[in-house]
Parts: structure tokens; sequence; C-alpha cells
């Protein structure tokens, strides 16, 4: 029974590669599986291989828990489609979309056809494995300003290891501040009566000066 070893690599991360030997009578649901087992993606996501030619167009769809109105449509399912029965070119290409709701794509490449299996070996088989694969995208929360405040805040009291048993100890220490404002705002209000007097002093006293200078000259 002849082994088809498919390059499989990931569309926008090309150091990232696996090479997977499978039986040419197994069916693209295997090739999903496997791949996955190596990526270490979860395989129950909607998922689909296209029949493409060498500038990676989609052609025919072999799909994997597909959406209702595809099935009513006659989509080919992974499960009942032999991989044999797509191979026409000793270096079939097929485009593959990895779930839809957040997609990875693929190009896979048939590199190589085996014409006896390995004895004892277990099919599908990861030949070569290249790269890590990235991670899958997750959803992306923005939270409001008070959420980036209280975080910011909860950040801080984190890096002063703020314990909240000591809450009512910085609650005295806010009244203290408060009540040192209250009495330096207090004296400098003072200051500010007193000054005027001062100034009046010192008028006075200029006042007089002038007066005597007139008198002087006048004699």
């Amino acid at each position: 029974m002849a082994i088809y070893r498919f390059k499989i690599s990931f569309e926008d991360y090309d150091e990232v590669e696996r090479e997977i030997d499978i039986k040419s009578t197994q069916t693209f649901e295997d090739l999903h599986r496997a791949l996955h087992r190596s990526t270490g993606y979860p395989a129950e996501v909607s998922s689909s291989f296209y029949v493409s030619n060498d500038f990676w167009n989609k052609g025919q769809e072999i799909s994997f828990l597909p959406l209702e109105k595809k099935i009513e449509q006659g989509v080919s399912l992974m499960d009942k489609s032999k991989l044999s029965s797509f191979i026409d070119d000793p270096h079939q290409k097929f485009y593959y979309t990895y779930n839809f709701e957040r997609p990875f794509d693929f190009h896979v490449q048939l590199i190589k056809i085996i014409l006896d299996e390995e004895n004892g070996k277990e099919y599908p088989n990861t030949f070569r494995s290249i790269g890590e694969a990235p991670k899958i995208p997750g959803s992306i929360v923005v939270p409001g300003t008070n959420a980036i405040a209280s975080t910011k805040r909860i950040d801080f009291l984190d890096e002063l290891e703020f314990d909240p048993i000591h809450l009512e100890d910085v609650d005295e220490l806010d009244l203290n501040l408060d009540t040192e404002i209250s009495t330096a705002g207090s004296a400098n209000m003072d200051q500010d009566e007193v000054e005027p007097e001062e100034e009046n002093e010192f008028m006075d006293d200029f006042s007089d000066n002038e007066n005597y200078d007139n008198d002087e000259y006048q004699s």
C-alpha cells in the first residue's frame, strides 16, 4: 500500500513545518487529526482542505464539521474522503484552513510517495517536525478607564506588598495628612493676615521719613 508524505507549513510562519506520512487509503480527517497531534491544537473545530494549484488557489473543498448550509450544498466531508481520490499530481497541493473562528492557513504539498509501508509503524506518522506552532490567538478585552485605573492602583499596592489587614492604617494615614494640610493652610492664612499690618507699619515709617526730609530742605 502506498504511503504519502505531505509537507505542511503555516502560510504566515514559514519557519514552522511538519512532514507527515499517511496511507493513501486514509482520509483527510486522519491527516487533519495527525497534524494537530503535532501542533497541539484541538482538532474538534470547523476546518477545510481545498484542492489547490501551484498558486495556492482554492478549488474543491473537503470539510470537517461544516455548517448545515455547506452540507446542503453537497460539500465533501473529510471523514468520507480518501486522500487517493484527490491526488492527480505527484506534487499535489492542498490549501488548508484550520478553525474558521480564529483561522490559521496552511500549505499542504505531497512531496514523496513511498510504495510500501514500514512494518510495525502506525500511520499517520509525523516524520519530521520543525519549529514550534504559534499560539492560537485569544479574544481581546479592552477595559474601560475605571478598570485601567483600578488595575494600576492594584499593581502599585502589590509592589508595596499591601495587606488589606492594614487598610485602617492607610485610612488613618490619609486622615493625618488631611489634618496636616488643613493646619498648614490655616497657618498660611494667619500669616497672610499679619503681613498687611507689617506693610502698613513700614509705610508709616517711610511717610515720617519723607516729612522729615522735606522739613530739612525747607530750613
